[in-house]
């Protein structure tokens, strides 16, 4: 596998030590300008792999774009992605990471989920969520690249993930730990918390996208969470285990907890994949590169 690129969306003057800085960084990591909304800066990043690995999603909880605007741009910079990656005539696959919200929002009442089921559209524009543009869109794109590579013979696997927590090397905690916390952290009567926490450590993340990639039988969608933990008990934990720690409200209105189902991982297992990191383990390695970065007290 030769992967020698990094497609980053990046400013002229956006501080990237963080990535610059990185053991071998100077003989094995290129940076690329690429954009999202146009789709052709990425075919000098994807010129001559073998593998493309795409990441990237547009993002609006704030709701300061159209869930229309947003959904275009993230299938219409995919599609792009997907027919540069056609072209280089060199590229053997590719991994789309998905998200498990593409999978649980659609109102039926299951314990877990496997890779057949999809969340419904119609049912997510009913719930009135901050997150229905980022579920739409999510749900949309995969569902276009599936097609695209039906179409056209390009294999493409998807990764779907759950909450992705653990050690990071961006300036700022990810989005996705700070929602976590958020949950274990926020005083039961407030906020939408889930119940359940579906987590993944972002080691085991990075070795699935490996695995898919390298294993000829990956075909098709792939949940990835290795742990579904209740939000109370991991609040227990925090509590006993993480006692100096504490985070901010948000004293958000009270809402009802919501009770969605966890992924199915039997696909996955089942061609041989093997989770490394249990809850705790994933916990103790986010809060001690949360300490040592001096983001939370």
């Amino acid at each position: 596998m030769n992967i020698d690129v990094e497609n980053v969306v990046a400013e002229p003057k956006k501080d990237l030590s963080f990535l610059t800085s990185l053991p071998g960084a100077l003989e094995r990591l290129k940076i690329f300008n690429a954009d999202l909304s146009d789709p052709e800066s990425f075919r000098p990043a994807i010129e001559g792999c073998t593998g493309v690995f795409h990441v990237a999603t547009p993002i609006d909880f704030g709701n300061q774009e159209s869930e229309e605007i947003v959904t275009k741009r993230s299938v219409h910079g995919a599609m792009g992605i997907l027919q540069a990656c056609l072209d280089s005539k060199t590229v053997k696959k590719v991994v789309y990471t998905s998200s498990a919200a593409t999978v649980i929002v659609n109102g039926k009442h299951l314990d877990e989920m496997d890779e057949s089921f999809w969340s419904d559209i119609d049912y997510v524009k009913s719930l009135n969520s901050d997150a229905a543009s980022h579920i739409i869109s999510k749900t949309l794109t995969e569902k276009a690249v599936l097609g695209f590579s039906e179409k056209h013979g390009l294999e493409v696997v998807t990764l779907i993930l759950s909450f992705v927590i653990g050690p990071f090397i961006c300036p700022k905690i990810p989005a996705s730990v700070l929602s976590v916390f958020e949950m274990v952290f926020a005083d039961p009567s407030e906020s939408s918390s889930l119940i359940r926490l579906d987590l993944v450590h972002v080691d085991d993340v990075a070795r699935a996208n490996i695995f898919l990639f390298e294993n000829p039988e990956a075909k098709g969608r792939y949940n990835c969470s290795a742990k579904a933990t209740p939000v109370e008990s991991t609040s227990k934990l925090f509590s006993t285990k993480y006692s100096e720690l504490r985070m901010p409200s948000k004293g958000s209105e009270v809402k009802q907890r919501i009770n969605y189902p966890s992924l199915s991982m039997k696909k996955l297992l089942d061609l041989g994949f093997q989770f490394k990191y249990g809850a705790e383990e994933m916990f103790d390695d986010t809060i001690k590169c949360c300490k040592e970065k001096a983001r939370l007290q």
